[in-house]
């Protein structure tokens, strides 16, 4: 058996390669993904590795939604980080830095909604990967991550972003250790970096298949709702069409068999999961360990810029 390889994607911690197969059974084409960026970096983002071995270790075949098919891993016991996947193409990824139509956003929604599972269901399977932050102490750890990201960023970008949404980033920030507390009930499993980067799209925009799951945690479902609809969509055509949206997860909510939990409830926990979205950009971008590009300067201030008007238009702030 011969192979060639071309990387695809745009990861920050993680790369893929498109593996051209020449077996005895005739080409194949597979994905793989290994750690990416420099070496001496990786060790602030090993638990995210070890958590994307355990999804499809352990977690994979419990959740009702689409993701890529996984032929070899490692144990979730062994250092190394490598995953070979089946090749989703010829779906295409989205592009954060673009945003998505609605009828992509809808079609993703009703997908994300499949990861609408009680935690009861998933405890027993996620032994070695911490799934949630459960008391103060993490939570303060997190938020003095989350702090310094915040701060790093908005230097960064002083130019780019401005005043009105820097503001917006170092406040969520400063809340962030409350803001993980709240709302423990209902939890689900999140993805956790549920973006246009991390999906791929068919022809028909409600086929939808979601990659990379090194942020998997456990918590309010509708955390990965607000990231989604608060990055993805341009802030227009959000403010326009986000309560028909919230209305498409919920009602593909009920249609699974979810119970007591209404839509004002849902819409209350998706103005307050708009937190999400400073929180992974501003870390994802200052811990990521791959180089700084103009393309990912561009996607994290697509997504600040966004989930800052989110933010401020639905009030979330006040929430806490």
């Amino acid at each position: 058996m011969s192979f060639t390889s071309d990387r695809v994607g745009a990861g920050q911690t993680g790369a893929s390669y498109r593996l051209a197969l020449d077996t005895e059974r005739g080409p194949e084409t597979l994905i793989a993904k290994v750690a990416a960026g420099d070496p001496a970096a990786r060790g602030g983002v090993s638990m995210g590795y070890a958590a994307e071995v355990q999804f499809y270790a352990s977690l994979r075949d419990s959740v009702d939604i689409h993701t890529p098919d996984c032929r070899w891993r490692p144990s979730p016991r062994q250092p190394a980080f490598y995953a070979v996947a089946e090749d989703l193409s010829p779906r295409r990824p989205g592009v954060q830095a673009e945003g998505c139509s609605v009828d992509m956003a809808r079609g993703a929604l009703r997908n994300l909604a499949g990861l609408r599972a009680a935690l009861e269901r998933c405890e027993p399977l996620h032994a070695g990967v911490p799934m949630t932050i459960a008391n103060a102490e993490a939570a303060a750890g997190l938020a003095q991550i989350t702090e310094m990201a915040a701060a790093e960023f908005v230097n960064r970008y002083a130019i780019q972003l401005g005043a009105e949404d820097a503001a917006p980033l170092t406040a969520a920030a400063a809340v962030s250790g409350r803001w993980v507390l709240t709302s423990p009930k209902p939890f689900a499993l999140l993805h956790g970096d549920y973006r246009l980067d991390n999906l791929m799209f068919g022809a028909d925009p409600q086929d939808v298949a979601v990659l990379d799951w090194q942020t998997i945690s456990a918590g309010p479902p509708a955390r990965d709702l607000a990231y989604f609809l608060g990055t993805g969509l341009a802030v227009e055509l959000r403010r326009v069409a986000e309560t028909e949206l919230v209305a498409v997860y919920h009602d593909e909510l009920l249609r699974r068999g979810v119970a007591d939990y209404g839509f004002e409830q849902c819409f209350r926990d998706y103005r307050l999961g708009q937190l999400q979205a400073p929180m992974i950009t501003t870390i994802g971008c200052i811990y990521a360990p791959r180089e700084r590009s103009d393309a990912s300067d561009a996607m994290f201030l697509a997504m600040a810029r966004r989930s800052c008007a989110a933010i401020r238009d639905l009030g979330t702030l006040d929430l806490l």
